[in-house]
């Protein structure tokens, strides 16, 4: 018999996530960090302001309901407090979810290439990963996942804008393909990029949760409001499987600090959001410099843009990493870079014009 502590086969298997890597230090150049889709912009003072003032109470407990958070985005959103749970960003809802859902056998569908935690949130759940391809211009194939669902399908995943491809799914679309999905299969709309979105024809996530019974959706602090460092995420779906997430959550998960800082990014609003226009419009800048250098790749509604290269991926890294700009490798299959400063996005353009 082994004396060492057994640890699951699948878990053994599991590749970790892995989270976008660190800008080196290169003689002559300024170290810039596109690996990861955070927002460039240091937080507004008057949430760190709310922060440190937040800081004086971390000897107790946060509110485990995060109560005062959830009641402000029921009156920002519209819909029963109940019909919200809270995470540790949306990869912990997502997380929750699947927890709540999923008995050991029981699938989650989801596009792919799609959000890289899809997967290792069901394995660790000890249920199946059923990916589907995208279509070859990088956008969710929903004619082939409606065809995907089973019996044991418990989870559809649906990413819009879609990371890392920054595509989104049409919104007629999504309704006829929720018109095929039996209703006691759960449609998670996960829009952690929605803010970013300009396109009209987008998605309407809030108003599938209302016409749906079947649909949630997933949005995120990290993003466009800048509070990455502090993991607040949240679901809105029907209240028995809020309810159900919440049992889920890891208890007290949502610091006081996030919970603080989360209310006041909703207090200055329109100051971030101003903030996620100048990106929006700093993102289209770096589209139209690539189109001019001959790319032809998926239109983002994201804070990222995708290059698929393919099996060109690493080195295109590597002289990135060259000019100490870090970027993100999908090993191959593409690059995906995020919408940083602009000084960076200026540096990394002569490399792209080597892999046109």
């Amino acid at each position: 018999m082994s004396d060492e502590v057994r640890i699951r086969k699948s878990i053994q298997e599991l590749p970790g996530y892995k989270a976008g890597a660190r800008a080196q230090a290169v003689s002559g150049f300024t170290p810039y960090k596109l690996s990861s889709n955070e927002n460039p912009l240091t937080p507004l003072p008057s949430v760190v302001s709310v922060i440190a003032s937040a800081a004086e109470s971390i000897n107790r407990y946060p509110d485990p309901l995060a109560t005062e958070l959830t009641t402000r985005l029921a009156e920002k959103f519209q819909v029963d407090p109940n019909c919200i749970a809270l995470g540790t960003g949306s990869v912990g809802v997502c997380q929750q979810i699947v927890q709540a859902l999923c008995d050991a056998g029981d699938e989650v569908v989801f596009a792919w290439r799609s959000f890289e935690a899809y997967p290792i949130i069901t394995t660790i759940a000890g249920a199946v990963s059923v990916r589907v391809p995208l279509t070859p211009s990088g956008e969710h194939d929903l004619a082939l996942m409606a065809g995907a669902i089973t019996d044991r399908t418990r989870v559809i995943f649906i990413c819009t804008p879609n990371n890392p491809t920054g595509s989104i799914v049409n919104n007629q679309d999504l309704i006829d393909f929720l018109a095929k999905v039996p209703t006691n299969v759960l449609v998670v709309i996960d829009e952690a990029y929605v803010e970013f979105n300009r396109d009209e024809q987008a998605v309407d996530g809030l108003a599938a949760f209302q016409s749906f019974s079947n649909v949630a959706v997933l949005r995120t602090f990290s993003k466009a409001y800048g509070l990455a460092g502090l993991r607040v995420g949240y679901l809105i779906g029907p209240e028995a499987l809020a309810e159900a997430v919440r049992k889920t959550a890891v208890p007290f998960g949502v610091s006081s600090l996030a919970q603080a800082a989360a209310i006041a990014s909703l207090d200055h609003e329109d100051e971030l959001l101003d903030r996620v226009q100048n990106l929006v419009e700093l993102r289209s800048w770096f589209e139209s410099a690539l189109a001019e250098l001959g790319f032809q790749i998926p239109a983002s509604q994201a804070n990222f843009i995708w290059l698929p290269l393919g099996e060109r991926s690493e080195q295109f890294a590597k002289q990135c990493a060259d000019v100490a700009v870090a970027v993100r490798t999908f090993v191959g299959e593409g690059v995906r870079i995020s919408i940083g400063e602009r000084e960076a996005l200026e540096v990394l353009l002569p490399i792209c014009a080597q892999y046109v």
